[in-house]
């Protein structure tokens, strides 16, 4: 059995790291909130525009927008893997990682795959033993609409100009504080209106004002930004509540453990004070006799 100064040295540590992931676990849910109110809010405004957007890229027959629209062979493919700049929460970046490899290992098994971090924890890994493009670390320090176009941009212009046949955003969407599903989400080129829905609903007839070529100008790529936007926010919400969830299970881990800690600690002192009292006893018994 340890002594006594090691088992307070233990507890003292344990009751500081208990502190620590406690209030980790507060700032992240305070955090949390805000996030999550972000994307609750956006997410039917990214939606709805998603679906003009898909309904229109329909209709594309050599319109300018088109090139967002153009299927080509897939030959290379682009990865951008989303995780954050910070660990300590679960299994949210090692995820993201393990869905990254996955699709460049599976789902494009003898393409060209490169990578876009955004994220320094899925840069650190990912540029080992693949080939990262841009690394997107900054982001998160302001997270707004203008800096993620910027990123935005930059995988529009790669696709169009055919440097890149495929870009997938790999992502977690966020459920709840405990839950957070990793996306596996094509970004370019625009799929098409889904079959099934189109069958049962009809295609969208729209009527374009002032100009269809204006309209193709403007909504593909600011649809594509905001969906750019939607995962990064998504991806910000789920890192909360994935912190807010590990700091949690950490310090009820660290509370059982600082309770076993005092038990194994009460019981060493009385061990040691029932050896003293032995001892005088006996000293005291050997001194009448």
């Amino acid at each position: 059995m340890a002594n006594l100064k090691e088992i307070r040295n233990r507890i003292s540590s344990v009751g500081s790291t208990m502190q620590i992931t406690s209030a980790m676990k507060m700032v992240s849910a305070a955090k949390l909130k805000k996030a999550q109110d972000a994307i609750t809010a956006m997410r039917p405004y990214a939606n709805k525009l998603t679906e003009l957007l898909q309904n229109l890229s329909a209709t594309l027959d050599g319109d300018s927008g088109s090139a967002y629209a153009d299927q080509r062979e897939v030959k290379k493919v682009l990865v951008v893997a989303i995780t954050s700049n910070r660990g300590l929460a679960g299994a949210f970046n090692s995820n993201i990682i393990k869905e990254a490899k996955r699709t460049a290992a599976e789902d494009y098994a003898g393409k060209e795959v490169s990578f876009v971090t955004i994220g320094k924890k899925g840069n650190d890994i990912l540029k080992k033993g693949a080939k990262v493009v841009q690394n997107n670390n900054q982001i998160f320090d302001d997270l707004t609409f203008d800096n993620v176009s910027v990123i935005a941009e930059f995988l529009m212009k790669q696709y169009a100009d055919s440097n890149f046949d495929r870009i997938v955003l790999v992502y977690n969407k966020f459920k709840n504080a405990a839950t957070q599903i990793v996306m596996n989400e094509q970004f370019l080129p625009i799929l098409p209106p889904d079959s099934d829905a189109t069958d049962s609903k009809g295609v969208a007839d729209y009527i374009f004002e002032p100009s269809k070529e204006r309209i193709v100008e403007e909504l593909i790529p600011k649809s594509l930004k905001t969906q750019l936007f939607k995962a990064i926010r998504d991806s910000v919400a789920s890192e909360h509540g994935a912190r807010m969830t590990a700091m949690h299970k950490a310090t009820d881990n660290a509370s059982e453990l600082k309770a076993n800690l005092t038990l194994e600690y009460n019981k060493a002192r009385q061990a040691a004070i029932t050896g003293e009292i032995l001892e005088i006893v006996g000293g005291a018994e050997a001194l009448a006799g």
